[in-house]
């Protein structure tokens, strides 16, 4: 009974974004978008502040797994910060999203399915990411055999970065924030240190179009600078 409820979950999950998508709002993300670069862009700063507080700056040895991993942008950040892709995996339920996956980096293995049974033996991994998975899970059942897959795959001695959002969007009923207590409640076997680091989207939104510096752009064609050989 309670696997037929959160298969019914993912197929409620697959219709929010299938209409997302659909109505243009993963345009919001855009990173011509002020706020969405800006919380891109702090988020990438407290990943890689995390990394280097557990003593991984070098992950060009680390098998690295993303849980709903969209598109594969994060793993694609990661081969920045020196991951191999030889050693990067990708599960997302949205075959669209995989099939896109793919298509952008077909040297990193990703694979379409529910993230309740991943197919990966215990213990396969040192890294494993989620990005803004949980708060679009509202059966908590289906929340537990995740972060219950999550914790068999993971290595013994491995680190979950985990990101999400802590309160609710009241515009948004497909969301919901996770709390600490929920989170110690559905990952029980793990030592959670949570920090709080990026702004509500509405604040991200209010905020980030205020300028704090200049950015000069000189197109060679229009503009040219005189050179001289006296200075």
């Amino acid at each position: 009974m309670r696997e037929m409820a959160t298969a019914e979950e993912a197929e409620r999950i697959k219709r929010v974004y299938d209409r997302r998508d659909s109505d243009g709002k993963d345009t919001i993300y855009s990173f011509f978008r002020p706020a969405a670069l800006f919380m891109y862009q702090q988020r990438e700063k407290e990943i890689l502040k995390t990394l280097c507080s557990e003593d991984m700056r070098d992950i060009s040895g680390e098998k690295i797994l993303e849980v709903g991993c969209g598109d594969g942008s994060v793993l694609r950040d990661f081969l920045r910060y020196g991951a191999r892709p030889e050693n990067c995996f990708g599960v997302d339920l949205l075959p669209w999203k995989i099939d896109e996956a793919r298509r952008l980096s077909p040297n990193i293995d990703f694979r379409c399915c529910n993230a309740e049974r991943l197919p990966f033996r215990g213990g396969a991994f040192d890294i494993i990411l989620c990005i803004t998975v949980f708060t679009s899970i509202l059966d908590m059942e289906m929340k537990r055999n995740l972060a219950g897959e999550m914790e068999r795959v993971l290595k013994r001695g491995g680190v979950i970065l985990w990101c999400d959002f802590h309160m609710d969007n009241p515009k948004n009923a497909d969301v919901r924030g996770i709390k600490m207590r929920e989170l110690r409640d559905i990952f029980r076997g793990l030592e959670i240190r949570m920090r709080r680091v990026i702004l509500a989207p509405p604040l991200a939104r209010a905020i980030a179009p205020i300028p704090v510096c200049s950015v000069i752009f000189l197109n060679r064609r229009r503009y040219s600078i005189p050179t001289t050989s006296a200075l």
